[in-house]
C-alpha cells in the first residue's frame, strides 16, 4: 500500500500531469504527483498523490493512489489509501477498497466495496493476536 507523505513538492499545483481530452495512452502510468485525466488510459495508473478523472476521461485497468475524484469512467479495481469521490457522471465497473467513500445521487458502480480503515486494521490484528494467546 502506498505510504502517505508529508507536503512535498510534487502536491503542489504547478506539479499537476495532465492528460487532456483526445489522448489515449497505452501503458502503465506511475507518477508521484496528481494527476488529472481527461482522456483515455488503456494500463494501469499508480500515485502517492490524488488521481482525478474528469467527466471524458476513462481508464481501462487498475487505480492505486492516495485519494481520487471520479467523473470519469473506470473500468478496473481501485486501491484508494484515503477519500474517494464518485460524482454524478461518475460510472465504474471493478472492485473498490478505500478508507473513505462520498457517492454522489447518479453515480453508478459495478463490484465489490470494502472499506477499511488502517487505525481499525490495527486493532482488529491486535483482538485476533490477543485472542490466540493461551494463558
Amino acid at each position: 500500500m502506498l505510504k502517505r507523505k508529508e507536503k512535498t513538492q510534487f502536491e503542489s499545483p504547478d506539479r499537476l500531469n495532465r492528460i487532456v481530452e483526445g489522448t489515449k495512452i497505452i501503458g502503465d502510468i506511475l507518477s508521484e504527483s496528481n494527476l488529472r485525466i481527461d482522456g483515455e488510459v488503456k494500463g494501469n495508473v499508480s500515485t502517492s498523490s490524488k488521481v482525478v478523472i474528469g467527466e471524458s476521461g476513462m481508464i481501462h485497468g487498475n487505480l492505486t493512489c492516495l485519494e481520487a475524484d471520479i467523473e470519469g469512467k473506470i473500468e478496473g479495481k481501485l486501491q484508494i489509501e484515503g477519500l474517494l469521490i464518485l460524482r454524478e457522471s461518475a460510472k465504474v465497473i471493478g472492485d473498490i477498497h478505500t478508507a473513505k467513500l462520498h457517492v454522489e445521487e447518479g453515480a453508478s458502480f459495478i463490484g465489490a466495496c470494502k472499506m477499511t480503515n488502517s487505525g481499525m486494521q490495527a486493532r482488529t490484528t491486535m483482538e485476533s493476536a490477543s485472542e490466540d494467546i493461551v494463558y
